[in-house]
């Protein structure tokens, strides 16, 4: 079994990695392709002919795409990013200072939209058809249905602007206490929750639903186990790999609505720091924010795969 378990570990790894490389491929070609020319950017629109083509001949970008691509990603594989066009610094550096802050914004998020999530999909599998179900439903589908943009301008025309109890922007160097940190993180957390808890709380209670219609659920119920007995013992225990897989693609969704939540709190993330270099034209800075972001995403399904397939004996022996 651990045998089994090491190769089944060792091949989705591989498997991992060879999409990486295809989205690298595909990273690459896209920014290759912006509008404009990166050198001319950063030199400014009065800068002679003559310096564009030193920059360009001292950035690489006279050489073919293939030959930059392939030195591209020999560089990344050791952990080199290049350097940023913008500021002239290393790129690898740039993403340290911001991922911390993104980490957090994430971590704070799984914190609160996790146990919320599963406890909404469990009670609605539970209560499933009743008056608390379709309430539940009816809330998970109007948050579903609410973009990141909207949800982050209400909250802040509500709390910050009428109320005046949070502040409209997560300015970082003023938290000194914990009441500080929860003000500042309120709103970013709540708009990144609001979707995030809906589309868990849904997958969740169909997983629950689905392991409540097995046999093994009909005899617990025959001998006169409770229902949260039956759901606590039987039912969870089951449902590991479901509900794992379906907090894991959740989670990725905080990639896509991160980038829209940090620009609007002004929040000093990683995903700020890419909407910046693709303002600026800052090709290494995006290519290496971009490739964070697909690696930690690849990570999630990564980890979500591994959990559906170990906690399951069939899918195991395929």
């Amino acid at each position: 079994m651990k045998a089994q378990v090491q190769r089944l570990i060792a091949a989705r790894f591989g498997l991992a990695l060879l999409t990486l490389v295809l989205v690298s491929a595909i990273v690459f070609t896209i920014t290759a392709l912006l509008p404009g020319d990166a050198a001319q950017m950063a030199l400014g629109q009065a800068a002679t002919p003559e310096a564009v083509t030193a920059l360009r001949h001292q950035l690489g970008l006279d050489q073919p795409a293939i030959t930059r691509y392939f030195q591209w990603l020999v560089h990344m594989s050791a952990g080199n990013f290049g350097e940023s066009m913008s500021n002239n610094l290393p790129v690898s550096q740039l993403i340290a200072s911001r991922l911390p802050n993104s980490l957090v914004l994430a971590g704070l998020t799984t914190l609160v939209s996790v146990p919320l999530a599963l406890a909404i999909g469990i009670a609605a599998a539970m209560w499933r058809g009743s008056l608390l179900d379709r309430v539940l439903n009816v809330l998970t589908l109007s948050a579903v249905a609410v973009p990141e943009f909207l949800v982050a301008t209400i909250a802040v025309l509500i709390f910050a602007v009428k109320l005046r109890w949070l502040p409209a922007l997560s300015y970082l160097s003023s938290v000194n206490s914990f009441d500080d940190l929860a003000r500042i993180y309120a709103m970013p957390v709540m708009t990144l929750c609001c979707v995030i808890v809906a589309q868990m709380a849904r997958m969740t209670r169909a997983a629950v639903i689905d392991q409540l219609s097995s046999s093994y659920v009909e005899m617990a119920i025959l001998k006169g186990a409770s229902p949260i007995r039956i759901v606590w013992r039987h039912v969870l225990p089951n449902a590991v790999g479901p509900i794992a897989n379906v907090v894991a693609l959740s989670l990725s969704y905080l990639f896509g609505g991160v980038v829209i939540v940090e620009t609007i709190f002004n929040y000093p993330g990683l995903a700020s720091l890419l909407v910046d270099a693709v303002t600026n034209r800052d090709l290494p800075l995006v290519q290496g924010c971009v490739m964070v972001f697909c690696a930690a995403y690849l990570l999630l399904v990564l980890i979500a795969d591994l959990c559906a397939v170990v906690s399951n004996p069939r899918l195991r022996q395929r």
